[in-house]
């Protein structure tokens, strides 16, 4: 078995890309209420600073800035998409392993993440979770993609189309 090893910085920043098992589904999409629903509980109680973040058919993107003194980005992300599973139309098809394990087989078992450096990785990977709808083909802009924090950006007057 493989042995993962994940930065842990308390209070640090970080990249997250979140796959689903079937990347050619929509299901993110689809289910974007119940999505935006597990993210609001799981936020609630284990508080972060969302800095970028872009849901896509099959994945996600997330730049987040956890508190100081608290490293466990795991425990959110095992969370959001636990709860999101327990609620959301179940899979046809789960592979072996995974029922072994007690998983409905929606999501990959992993995520990666990427610990941010410095202000320009920082900057490069809130852009990359932006443009990340136009890279797939999804839109033309980033603004055109509904389900993406380059909307609140906007707002502020933080970010220029």
């Amino acid at each position: 078995m493989s042995k993962y090893r994940r930065m842990y910085v308390p209070g640090g920043t970080y990249f997250f890309t979140v796959n689903l098992s079937d990347r050619g589904s929509d299901l993110l999409v689809r289910e974007i209420d119940l999505l935006r629903s597990a993210y609001a509980s799981v936020v609630a109680e284990y508080p972060l600073t969302c800095d970028a973040l872009v849901v896509l058919p099959d994945h996600i993107h997330a730049v987040w800035t956890l508190p100081d003194g608290d490293a466990d980005f795991s425990v959110r992300w095992k969370k959001i998409k636990s709860t999101f599973s327990r609620h959301c139309p179940q899979p046809e098809y789960v592979s072996a392993s995974k029922q072994r394990k007690g998983e409905c087989g929606i999501w990959q078992r992993r995520f990666w993440e990427h610990c941010i450096r410095d202000e320009a990785d920082f900057a490069a990977h809130v852009e990359y979770c932006h443009w990340n709808p136009v890279k797939h083909g999804l839109v033309e802009r980033p603004e055109e993609w509904p389900y993406s924090t380059v909307h609140r950006e906007i707002r502020r007057g933080e970010y220029i189309t």
